[in-house]
C-alpha cells in the first residue's frame, strides 16, 4: 500500500489531502510512524524523530495514529487477495506476498491480476496500492518500490540482468544502510559491481550475508511464499516523556510494558518460550537481558514477575532511562522452501 496509515488519515479527513501528514506524536521524544508523500519531498520518514522531522518540514502535520482503523483495513484488503490465492504471506501490516502461480480464478497472467487487485482495493478502500510482478520474491519486492504511488512494475526474466546491474546497492530489497555504507567503502556500488565479486569473497566481507548478496545480485532467490508464516516475536516498548530514576518507576513502567504485550500476545495469538528485556539509557547507551523457559509464557503475571527479576540483575541504580521494552519470542516455526513459476 502507498504511505498506508498517512493515507488513511488523508481519506479520512479531507482537510489533510495534499498536505505534509506525519502519523506519530509531535512530543520531544515522538517518533514518526509513517509519512505522506507530500511529507516525503521534505525527506521526512518512518522512524524519524518528529523532532528532526519539525525541522525538515515546518508545515508538517501531526495526527495520532489509529491502529484500530488500520488493521481493519488490512483485513479487508487481505480478503480481497484471498479470492485470487491461499498463497499470502504478509510482509507488514501493509504489503504482501502472493503466489498466483495457480490463482484461484484461473487467470494466466499474474500482470492482470495484480492489475484487476489493486482496481479492487481502490473500489473497496478509496485507496492506492503498488503492486511488483516477477518470478521470485526479491524481484516481486524490487519491482514494487519501482513505481510508486500507484504503480505496477513488472520485471521479466529476459531484464532482470540489465536491470539489477544498473540498481545501486542501497536500492537492493535486503541491503540497509550500514551495508551500504560497508560496500561503497570497497567500492561497490551497484549490482554490477557486486556481481564481480565471487562467493568466498562476498562471505568473508559480509559474513553468511555474503551468500544472499552472491544470489541476489543474479536474480535468485529461491523463498517460497509461505502462507502458513508465523510471527517470530511480539514485543513493544516505551520511550519515556522524561527519563526515569526510581526503582518506583521502573517497576510502574514495566507493569504497563507487560500489560500491553499480554494484550498483543491475546490479540495476535502469539506464544513464545524466550522473555527479553531491552533497555536504553539517558546516554543511548542499550542493553538486553534474555531468558527462556521450558514452557510457553501465556499470562501477564509470568511476563511481569520474569521481567522484574530480570531487572533486578541490572545495576540501574544510578542511570536514569529513557527507554524500555519486552519482547517474547522463539516460538519454534520452521519455514519451507520453493521456486516459483509464472505466467507474465
Amino acid at each position: 500500500m502507498d504511505a498506508f496509515f498517512a493515507s488513511i488519515e488523508q481519506r479520512n479527513n479531507p482537510e489533510l489531502r495534499g498536505k505534509p501528514v506525519a502519523v506519530g506524536s509531535e512530543l520531544e521524544r515522538g517518533v514518526v510512524s509513517a509519512a505522506s508523500y507530500e511529507a516525503r519531498k521534505f525527506g521526512v520518514h518512518s522512524a524519524m524523530s518528529s523532532v528532526i522531522a519539525k525541522r525538515l518540514c515546518p508545515d508538517l502535520i501531526f495526527v495520532h495514529s489509529d491502529f484500530a482503523e488500520y488493521k481493519r483495513i488490512s483485513n479487508q484488503i487481505k480478503s480481497i487477495f484471498s479470492e485470487y490465492t491461499d498463497l499470502i504471506e504478509p510482509l507488514s501490516i501493509d504489503e504482501a506476498f502472493l503466489d498466483v502461480t495457480s490463482n484461484l480464478k484461473g487467470i494466466k497472467s499474474a500482470t492482470l491480476i495484480a492489475k484487476e487487485i489493486r482496481e479492487h482495493i481502490f473500489e473497496a478502500t478509496r485507496l492506492t496500492a503498488s503492486a511488483g510482478v516477477s518470478y521470485n520474491m526479491f524481484l516481486a519486492k524490487l519491482a514494487s518500490d519501482m513505481n510508486k504511488p500507484d504503480g505496477l512494475t513488472v520485471i521479466l526474466p529476459s531484464e532482470t540482468e540489465k536491470i539489477l546491474e544498473k540498481l545501486p546497492v542501497e536500492k537492493f530489497y535486503g541491503i540497509g544502510k550500514s551495508t551500504s555504507e560497508k560496500m561503497h567503502k570497497f567500492g561497490i556500488h551497484t549490482g554490477f559491481d557486486l556481481k564481480k565479486l565471487s562467493l568466498p569473497t562476498l562471505k568473508r566481507l559480509f559474513g553468511k550475508a555474503g551468500e544472499f548478496y552472491y544470489s541476489i545480485c543474479r536474480g535468485i532467490d529461491e523463498r517460497a511464499v509461505t502462507p502458513d508464516y508465523e510471527r517470530k516475536s511480539v514485543g513493544t516498548e516505551r520511550t519515556f516523556l522524561k527519563n526515569i530514576t526510581t526503582q518506583f518507576e521502573r517497576i510502574t513502567e514495566l507493569y504497563h510494558i507487560a500489560k500491553e504485550l499480554d494484550e498483543r500476545l491475546k490479540e495476535s495469538n502469539f506464544k513464545g518460550k524466550t522473555l527479553t528485556l531491552k533497555i536504553k539509557f539517558h546516554n543511548f547507551e542499550q542493553i538486553s537481558r534474555s531468558k527462556t523457559f521450558d514452557d510457553y509464557i501465556v499470562d501477564f503475571h509470568s511476563i511481569l514477575n520474569n521481567a522484574k527479576e530480570m531487572l533486578s540483575h541490572i545495576k540501574t541504580e544510578r542511570t536514569s532511562i529513557r527507554l524500555m521494552g519486552l519482547t517474547i519470542s522463539n516460538a519454534n516455526t520452521k519455514p519451507s522452501n520453493r521456486q516459483l513459476t509464472i505466467d507474465f
